[in-house]
This record gives C-alpha cells, sequence and structure tokens, in this order.
C-alpha cells in the first residue's frame, strides 16, 4: 500500500538504510524506492532485496551530493511520502542536496539524522507535512543550544521550542518519547524501554513512520502511532531477549508482532 521513497545511506553506513527500508515495508508500505549511493550497493542489495534500488554514481560514489537532486526529485513526484536521512553522512554537499529537497516537493517528509544535522546546519521554517524525529543531540543542534544535556533537563520546553522554531511536527526521543505539532497539545509515548537506546534503534522507527504515511495516515496521526509501535515491538524484544541484549534489527525483527497486537487491541 502506497510508495515511500527513502534517500539514506552512505559508505559504512549502508545498515541504517537497510533498516530503514525493511522497517516501512514491514509496517505495509507496496513499494519502498532507496535511493543510495553506489559505493553500497552490494551491502544493500544482500540486505533488503524487497527494496527497489535507485544508485546515484557508480561504485566509487560513497555519499549522495547535488548532483543526484534530479533523480531524488523524479522518484519524490510520485511518492506518497519520503523520508530522509539515515546514514546519509555529513558532507557540505548531501546537506545541500537534503535542503533543496526540503523546498521541491509536496508530499509528506520525515526527517531523520543526517537530514536533521543538514537542516541544523541553515535552519528552515517548514511546514505541516513535515516530521521531525530528533534523539537529545539532535535536537540540541537543531535550536542551537550547547549540549543535549539541557534538552534533557527540559524535555517538554524543547519539544514546544522546535515546533514553535520550525512549524512541523516533532518527535523527541528518549526516554518516554513525546510528540507535539502546531495547535496540539504535547502526548507523550508510555511504549518502550532502555535497551532501545542503541545504534540504528532510530532508523527502525523512521521507516515505520514512512510507512504509515504511505498509507494515508494523517500526520499526527501516523507519528503517534509510529512512536507507540515502535516501542512495543522494543518491549516485546525485551520480554523475550532482556534489555541489555537488544539491538535495532531485533526491534525489527518484533515489528509485525508490534503491528499484530496493535490491530488486536484497536
Amino acid at each position: 500500500m502506497g510508495r515511500l521513497v527513502l534517500v539514506a545511506g552512505s559508505s559504512g553506513m549502508a545498515g541504517a538504510a537497510a533498516l530503514a527500508a525493511e522497517a516501512s515495508l514491514r509496517s505495509g508500505v507496496g513499494y519502498a524506492v532507496l535511493i543510495s549511493p553506489g559505493a553500497i550497493a552490494a551491502e544493500l542489495t544482500a540486505a533488503i532485496p524487497s527494496a527497489v534500488l535507485k544508485l546515484g554514481g557508480g561504485q566509487d560514489c560513497g555519499h549522495l551530493g547535488l548532483e543526484h537532486q534530479s533523480l531524488v526529485l523524479k522518484e519524490a513526484q510520485e511518492a506518497d511520502a519520503i523520508a530522509l536521512g539515515p546514514g546519509l553522512g555529513q558532507s557540505a554537499d548531501t546537506f545541500t542536496l537534503v535542503l533543496e529537497v526540503l523546498a521541491s516537493f509536496p508530499t509528506p517528509c520525515v526527517l531523520d539524522a543526517d537530514g536533521l544535522n543538514a537542516l541544523a546546519s541553515s535552519p528552515l521554517e517548514l511546514s505541516g507535512r513535515f516530521i521531525l524525529t530528533p534523539h537529545p543531540g539532535e535536537a540540541a543542534r537543531l535550536l542551537g543550544w550547547e549540549n543535549a544535556k539541557e534538552v534533557q533537563a527540559n524535555r517538554e520546553e524543547t519539544l514546544l521550542a522546535l515546533v514553535e522554531k520550525y512549524q512541523a511536527t516533532v518527535l523527541l526521543k528518549g526516554e518516554g518519547s513525546l510528540v507535539a505539532a502546531p495547535g496540539k497539545e504535547v502526548w507523550k509515548n508510555e511504549t518502550g524501554n532502555p535497551g532501545m537506546a542503541t545504534a540504528g534503534s532510530g532508523d527502525v522507527l523512521t521507516g515505520i513512520l514512512g510507512g504509515l504515511l504511505t498509507r494515508g495516515m494523517e500526520v499526527w496521526e501516523a507519528t503517534r502511532l509510529a512512536a507507540h509501535l515502535h516501542g512495543l515491538a522494543g518491549d516485546f524484544a525485551a520480554q523475550e531477549l532482556g534489555e541489555e541484549s537488544i539491538i535495532a534489527s531485533d526491534i525489527l525483527q518484533f515489528l509485525p508482532q508490534a503491528i499484530k497486537a496493535y490491530g488486536a487491541t484497536s
């Protein structure tokens, strides 16, 4: 159901792109288009054969840049939603690509990881079709604050400051993830556990959210449900494996169980 374009991955970061793409497919996407640099093509083909790969450059291309703008925009024109950022890297050229793409299409858009870092480098006022999913460190950068300690000490105030600055829906990750949007009250997620604080967990969340958006869900509802399902999958993983041993792929493994459980109670 639906078509998602994921702009993700760079040399050394193929896993982030693969996690996001598989999470979107497990969340009901009918067609996941993964736009990544050519250098990681073999890794992605092996990791996520169900996604459709659109490669920027050849085997010597380790990151996406402005020269790949036409490829991204062509695919985005036919997408129901787009997700930017997992594992993209932080080159100036990549940041320029992200900022150009943000202004170029009308579909719902999830910004995570290096997509957020690009936005922090050149802040823009966005709109209600954008969803920002920062962890505390990224939230601090988006606000120009010194470090994540200030965010953790004032999580709700941070969330509202991000919404005010960017005029977008914001999901502030961490213990008790918070969601807010212009004109909406703060919502706190009640699922999840400390074992989910592991590299790649946010990439899975990005994929879930992208998947829900392509199924026609409104941005506010999709963002809250993505946070809930992500945490619920992590809770199922913790029950089976213990919190200490959870890695991001475990959250992905238990995502179908979480979706099934949610469907049985909703």
